[in-house]
């Protein structure tokens, strides 16, 4: 029975929050990605740590995902990733996110969400058109610091680190049970034409002028932790 009423209700909040997009909608998702990492990479001791940035093959960015609860709880959101190539940062794609959990629970929020692909097989995650945290791929609460080293157990085991930011504060996040899939409608909007995820996330597709700013970021960011070392 709540299975079925958090299928209700996240259907309700799709159906809400995810209508047609224009290409403005789509630009401004990619400014407020860059601009959710820049804050968070400027928030010090409280960012994505130096050592892991070193790892990462792919970074997404979902800001002002919803979430809301009325007995059960419903979370959907649609953002950015970037992969890391031979010749730089790909091309962002657009993805979205959406699950749910039990519990005696009111309210609703918006969280900004960041997902740090730490290996290869993250990466291959992300060409999935569709897969589940904590299911399809292994994930873990990603460690904050500069330079924490309370890294050990995801260097074994995590394919992707997952970290939340509300009302200011930003912390690893337990994600187990939500789905990611491959919004192909909003990446060919974007492009103007279709292009698979794997041929931009592989870099074979040109960075759009609009999506630079959001790239750049993301490869300064990586360049810094790589020069940290």
């Amino acid at each position: 029975m709540r299975k079925t009423i958090a299928s209700i209700c996240l259907c309700f909040i799709v159906t809400c929050t995810a209508a047609a997009s224009t290409r403005e909608d789509l630009q401004a998702r990619i400014d407020a990605a860059k601009l959710v990492l820049d804050q968070i990479m400027n928030a010090q001791d409280k960012s994505i740590p130096f050592n892991i940035l070193q790892q990462a093959t792919c970074v997404g960015v979902v800001p002002g995902m919803k979430k809301g609860a009325f007995l059960v709880g419903v979370q959907y959101g649609q953002g950015v990733v970037t992969c890391r190539t031979g010749h730089g940062w790909s091309a962002p794609v657009f993805i979205r996110m959406a699950g749910g959990s039990f519990g005696f629970q009111f309210g609703g929020q918006s969280t900004d969400l960041v997902l740090v692909a730490v290996n290869d097989r993250g990466f291959q995650d992300l060409l999935k058109s569709r897969f589940k945290i904590g299911g399809d791929a292994a994930a873990s609460a990603g460690p904050v610091g500069r330079n924490t080293q309370a890294a050990t157990d995801w260097r074994m085991n995590a394919e992707l680190l997952t970290y939340s930011r509300s009302k200011g504060l930003f912390a690893g996040v337990d994600l187990d049970g939500t789905s990611v899939t491959h919004n192909a409608e909003d990446t060919e909007l974007y492009f103007g034409q279709a292009h698979s995820f794997e041929s931009v996330l592989k870099g074979d597709v040109e960075v759009p002028a609009g999506a630079v700013p959001f790239v750049r970021a993301v490869a300064q960011y990586f360049v810094q932790a790589k020069n940290r070392k």
